[in-house]
């Protein structure tokens, strides 16, 4: 008769080095890893049910992309518009996933920095006496 080996049940558990997994809340905003070369960025489409056209436009202008379904690996796993006029791009709540290249997203960014860099100085170089009514 083979002795059988006993081992304790300290040793069947989880090992000591793996940390415990830990629950979060899960977003409504999550969003495929972007294209090299791209970053996503949510836009508002619509807000209290009205349609928020110049932002959409706005963005459009500024050199964003409305990402749709079939660019993205794992579709299904992200909210879609079903019908209307953004129907089949990625987007959740009124707000609409969109991808603008890097050197775009850089160069607002650098843009919007100075601007209101140069609107903190401007407020704060006026003298009490000059300051207009």
């Amino acid at each position: 008769m083979e002795k059988q080996k006993n081992t304790s049940r300290a040793n069947q558990t989880r090992s000591k080095s793996e940390r415990p997994k830990v629950w979060v809340p899960p977003s409504s905003l999550d969003a495929p890893p972007a294209p090299d070369g791209f970053r996503y960025r949510w836009i508002r489409a619509e807000s209290v049910g009205f349609q928020d056209t110049k932002n959409i436009t706005g963005r459009l202008r500024e050199g964003y992309e409305l990402v749709r379904a079939e660019e993205i690996e794992n579709a299904s796993d992200y909210p879609v518009v079903e019908d209307g006029k953004y129907k089949g791009v990625v987007g959740v709540g009124g707000l609409l996933l969109a991808k603008v290249p890097v050197e775009i997203a850089k160069q607002r960014s650098e843009y919007m920095a100075n601007r209101h860099k140069q609107r903190n100085e401007n407020n704060f170089s006026c003298e009490p006496n000059t300051v207009k009514n």
